[in-house]
C-alpha cells in the first residue's frame, strides 16, 4: 500500500530524517532558483544586441514573454511529484526540448517533476519539466511494468505549501498495488474560477495521447469527465516543448465552442508556461463578414452540408469564359496577335491543373504575355522578362483577362447564390433538391454584402469561397474541442487551418446538440482532411461521480446506441439526488444547500427559465454570475443556460426542469443530447429539481 504522511501548515523545523522537511526545503530552494532565473532574464542588456530598431523590438518582446512565463506562482505548486531511478536514465531520455541542454547523468538519480525546468547557479536541474521523456515513468510507471523505478513519490498542497506526500515502492513485490489517495483528493478538489491544468492526475491512456506525435492528428472521442479537453490542452503544451522551434514558426490554435469556454481553459497553458498558443471560436476563423441573421434547422443544415463546396466551386467557376476573340498587344510599331484558339488552350491548360481561381487569374496575363514573346523570339528579336512583365501589364492583356477571368468577391458570389433562384439552380442541379434549394433561398434579398444579414453558415460559405479563390494560411497544430457539434463545412473550415499541419480533435457524440452533430468521427475526419488519423477512446471517468454518471448514462441507448458508457473511477460516489419541486423556492433553496459547500455551484436550466431563475436569485440575496465570468470566492454561483453548458464544470450543480431541457431543443433526440450535458457537469454532486414530470428515458 502507498504509505502517505502528513504535516501541519505551520513548517516544522528542519531534520535530515524528516522527508517532508527535506522536500519543503527543496521547494524553497527551487523556488529561489526560478526567482533567480528570472531575475537573470530581466538582467538582460539588449542595447548592444539588436542590429536595428525592429529587431530589438522582437527582442523585447520575446524576453518579456520568456519573463512572464518564469512567473512562480504562489498558490501552484511548483513541483508535485518525485522519482527515484535505479539506474541513472540515459542521455537520450535526459534530453529536453529543441536546443535545451542534456544534464549529467549523475543528477538524475533523483528527479522531481513540475510544471516547467527549474536548474540551479550551475545548470544542474531542480524541477524536471513534465514534458521531458526522462518525466514519463511518474505517468506510465506501474507494478507490473516499473520502468526502472524504485519510488514514485506524489505531494499534497495546501495552496502554495506542501503539507503531505505518499510513496510507492514500484520495485517492492511485498507492496500491494493501491489508488493514491492523494490523486483521488486532487481529482476531486473543489475549484473555484477556471479550468485548472492536470499535470499531476495525468493517467497512462491519457499521457499516450498527450505524448503522440507532432506529424499525425488524433482523435479523442471521451465522455463526460473523462478529462478530454484537458488532454488536448496539455498534447498542445507537450508539443511546444518537443517542436518548439517549429511551431513558433508555424503557429499553433485552440478552437473551442464560444467565448465562455474559451475563457473557462484560458489559463491551463498558461500555467504551463505557454504563452503564444491563441484561441479562436470557428465563428471567429470566417468572420469576413458581420454576422447579425440566423438560420432556422432546415436552411441551417443544408448550408453546413458538404455538397455546398461542390455548389460554390460550379458558381464561381462558371465566370470563366472562353475568349471569342484575338488579342493583340501594340509594341512599338509592332502589332502582336494572340489567335482566339491559343487563349483557349491556355485557359483550358490553366482549369486542368487545378489551381486556385485566384492563383490562375494572375498566371493568365504572363501565360498571354509569354505567347507573345514566343513570336517575338520568332522574329528575331531578344526579349527578356522584363518585357514578358511589360506585355502582360498591357491594356489590351487586362482587358482580356477582365472579360475570360474576372475577379471574383466571394461574399458577392455567396450573396448572389442565396438570392437568385436561376443562378442557384443552375449550379446546385444534380447536388441540391427543389426543396433544399428553396430551404436556403433569402426570402427578402438584401442589396449588398454590407446590409445582408449574413447568419453563421453563411459566413462559412463566404470562408470556403474564399479558399476557392486564394489560399487559406495554414498552422503547425489545431486542437479543436466540442468538434460533434460542427458542420461538414464547418469542418472544411478547419481543414483548412491545417493543411499542412496536424491537429488533435475532441469531442464527444453523445453530446452533439445541433441538428447537423457529427454521426461517426471517420465522416467528420474526412471533411476535416484528415483521413488518417487516429482514433482513441477515453472512458475512464475522473471528473464525473458514479452515481451522477451512472444517471446521465440512461440517456445513451436514446441519444448514442453503441457508444460505450464512462466508467467512473473515483472511490467517492459523490453527493446525487433527485428532488420534487413546487416551484422556484425549492430550486432557491437546493442552490443555498450546496452554497454551504466548498467550491463552485452551477445552476443549470433550459434557456427559457433562466431570466426567471436570474430575477429570483436576485430576490434572494444569492450573488450570481454568467457563463465565462470567473468565479470568486464570494460569489460561487453561475447561473447558465442548457446551451451554453457543454464543456464547463462545477463542483457541484443543480439542475432544474429536465424535461424544459429536452423541450426547448427542435426535436427530442437534440433534447435528450442536451440534458446528458446538463446532467454531467457536476465534479462532486448534483440536484436534479423538477415539479413537470422528468422525462421517460430517466426512468
Amino acid at each position: 500500500m502507498p504509505s502517505t504522511s502528513a504535516m501541519p501548515s505551520a513548517p516544522p523545523a528542519p531534520a535530515d530524517d524528516d522527508p517532508l522537511s527535506r522536500e519543503r526545503a527543496h521547494l524553497a530552494a527551487s523556488r529561489a532558483a526560478l526567482r533567480a532565473m528570472r531575475a537573470d532574464v530581466e538582467s538582460l542588456d539588449l542595447r548592444d544586441v539588436a542590429a536595428n530598431w525592429v529587431n530589438a523590438q522582437v527582442l523585447e518582446r520575446q524576453i518579456a514573454e520568456r519573463v512572464k512565463a518564469l512567473a512562480d506562482l504562489s498558490d501552484t505548486p511548483l513541483f508535485f511529484g518525485r522519482l527515484d531511478y535505479l539506474h541513472a536514465p540515459g542521455v537520450d531520455q535526459a534530453e529536453g526540448a529543441e536546443g535545451e541542454r542534456p544534464q549529467p547523468e549523475t543528477a538524475y538519480q533523483t528527479l522531481h517533476i513540475g510544471r516547467r525546468h527549474v536548474h540551479d547557479a550551475d545548470g544542474d536541474p531542480m524541477v524536471i519539466d513534465w514534458r521531458a521523456p526522462v518525466a514519463q515513468p511518474f505517468y506510465r510507471a506501474s507494478k507490473k511494468d516499473p520502468m526502472d523505478i524504485a519510488l514514485r513519490r506524489r505531494f499534497g498542497y495546501t495552496g502554495g505549501d506542501l503539507t503531505a506526500y505518499e510513496d510507492e515502492h514500484l520495485s517492492d513485490p511485498a507492496e500491494a498495488a493501491a489508488v493514491s489517495k492523494l490523486l483521488q483528493q486532487e481529482i476531486e478538489r473543489p475549484r473555484v474560477g477556471p479550468m485548472r491544468d492536470i499535470v499531476a492526475t495525468i493517467q497512462p491512456e491519457q499521457d499516450e495521447i498527450v505524448r503522440s506525435g507532432l506529424s499525425g492528428t488524433v482523435c479523442v472521442q471521451g465522455g463526460p469527465g473523462t478529462g478530454k479537453t484537458a488532454v488536448g490542452l496539455h498534447r498542445v503544451a507537450y508539443l511546444l516543448y518537443a517542436h518548439r522551434e517549429r511551431l513558433a514558426r508555424t503557429g499553433t490554435l485552440v478552437i473551442g465552442p464560444n467565448r465562455s469556454f474559451l475563457h473557462y481553459i484560458e489559463q491551463v497553458l498558461p500555467a504551463l508556461g505557454e504563452l503564444t498558443v491563441q484561441q479562436a471560436t470557428v465563428d471567429d476563423l470566417v468572420a469576413h463578414v458581420e454576422v447579425r441573421g440566423t438560420d432556422d434547422a432546415g436552411a441551417a443544415t443544408v448550408k453546413g452540408d458538404a455538397r455546398m463546396a461542390e455548389v460554390l466551386r460550379r458558381a464561381l467557376y462558371a465566370h470563366v469564359t472562353m475568349p471569342t476573340e484575338t488579342v493583340v498587344v501594340v509594341r512599338g510599331s509592332r502589332r502582336w496577335r494572340v489567335p482566339a484558339y491559343e487563349v483557349e488552350e491556355i485557359v483550358r491548360e490553366l482549369l486542368e491543373r487545378g489551381i486556385r481561381y485566384g492563383a490562375a487569374r494572375e498566371a493568365l496575363p504572363q501565360r498571354i504575355a509569354h505567347a507573345v514573346l514566343v513570336q517575338m523570339e520568332r522574329a528575331g528579336e531578344a526579349p527578356d522578362d522584363r518585357v514578358q512583365n511589360a506585355v502582360a501589364r498591357t491594356a489590351a492583356v487586362k482587358a482580356a483577362v477582365k472579360e475570360i477571368w474576372p475577379a471574383v468577391d466571394p461574399a458577392k458570389l455567396v450573396l448572389r447564390l442565396l438570392t437568385d433562384a436561376d443562378f442557384l439552380a443552375v449550379h446546385a442541379d444534380g447536388i441540391l433538391t427543389a426543396e433544399e434549394q428553396k430551404a436556403i433561398l433569402w426570402a427578402k434579398p438584401a442589396r449588398s454584402v454590407k446590409s445582408a444579414k449574413w447568419s453563421p453558415a453563411d459566413a462559412v460559405l463566404i470562408d470556403e469561397a474564399a479558399d476557392l479563390i486564394e489560399r487559406t494560411h495554414s498552422l503547425g497544430h489545431v486542437v479543436l474541442d466540442e468538434a460533434q457539434d460542427l458542420s461538414p463545412m464547418q469542418y472544411r473550415a478547419v481543414g483548412r487551418r491545417c493543411t499542412t499541419g496536424s491537429a488533435t480533435v475532441l469531442g464527444d457524440l453523445a453530446q452533439g446538440t445541433t441538428p447537423w452533430a457529427t454521426r461517426g468521427w471517420r465522416e467528420a475526419l474526412a471533411h476535416l482532411g484528415k483521413d488518417d488519423a487516429v482514433v482513441e477512446e477515453l472512458t475512464a471517468g475522473f471528473r464525473v461521480p458514479t452515481d451522477v454518471i451512472a444517471y446521465a448514462s440512461r440517456l445513451l441507448p436514446h441519444i448514442a446506441p453503441g457508444l460505450t458508457p464512462v466508467r467512473s473511477v473515483r472511490e467517492n460516489p459523490g453527493f446525487f439526488e433527485v428532488r420534487p419541486a413546487g416551484g422556484t423556492a425549492d430550486v432557491i433553496d437546493a442552490c443555498r444547500e450546496l452554497l454551504r459547500r466548498e467550491g463552485s455551484v452551477g445552476l443549470i436550466a433550459a434557456d427559457a427559465r433562466v431570466p426567471g431563475l436570474a430575477e429570483a436569485l436576485t430576490a434572494a440575496g444569492i450573488g450570481h454570475l454568467g457563463p465565462g465570468e470567473e468565479t470568486t470566492r464570494e460569489t460561487r454561483l453561475t447561473l447558465v443556460p442548457a446551451s451554453l453548458a457543454k464543456g464547463l464544470e462545477y463542483d457541484y450543480v443543480v439542475l432544474d426542469e429536465p424535461q424544459a431541457v429536452v423541450d426547448g431543443e427542435p426535436d427530442e433526440r437534440t433534447g435528450l443530447r442536451r440534458l446528458y450535458v446538463a446532467l454531467t457537469r457536476a465534479v462532486s454532486g448534483l440536484i436534479v429539481t423538477h415539479a413537470a414530470p422528468l422525462p421517460p428515458q430517466l426512468a
